[in-house]
């Protein structure tokens, strides 16, 4: 007759063959590609629609700020020859922010603003805005990816260079 008691052994031997079955099943789950490739994929997608937004939200900001300058030259023509190069750069860079959305070059032009009657309170509201620029490219920078980031750190320094220039060292 034959013993129907577990024995130690045999106990043992069950309790590894399940250890190694539920380990290989949990591993296999989570080695599914499934869920992982998805979220990443996601976040993937997720990050170039924040970086296409930062893009669009910069550039724009530069075409209303590209609209001040043209008022205040249009207002203001003995202030042209000092606002005509700061105006271009403005240009350049809306350019370089928008990238490749030609969406935003077909919108249509952000309408004129109010223009001081006084040119020295032009450049100073015109100095204002390249400040408040230069500010929300500068905050920008913590959302942006590394190349957004180096061109948003270059259009905020070049606005701060330019409030300099539109408040300093002249007589307005």
């Amino acid at each position: 007759m034959r013993r129907t008691e577990t024995t130690r052994r045999g106990a043992l031997a069950a309790t590894g063959a399940a250890a190694a079955a539920l380990l290989a099943g949990g591993c296999a789950r989570d080695a599914a590609p499934r869920g992982r490739e998805g979220s990443a994929a996601d976040a993937a997608a997720a990050a170039v629609r924040a970086e296409a937004g930062l893009r669009k939200r910069s550039a724009r900001a530069r075409v209303a700020l590209l609209a001040h300058y043209d008022a205040v030259i249009a207002a203001h023509p003995s202030a042209a020859g000092r606002l005509e190069p700061l105006r271009d750069a403005v240009a350049r860079q809306a350019d370089a922010l928008r990238g490749e959305g030609a969406a935003l070059r077909a919108a249509a032009p952000p309408a004129a603003p109010a223009v001081a009657a006084e040119r020295r309170d032009a450049l100073k509201a015109l100095a204002a805005e390249e400040r408040r620029g230069a500010d929300a490219h500068t905050a920008a920078l913590l959302d942006a990816p590394p190349e957004l980031a180096r061109l948003l750190a270059s259009v905020a320094a070049a606005g701060a260079a330019h409030v300099y220039l539109l408040t300093e060292g002249s007589d307005g």
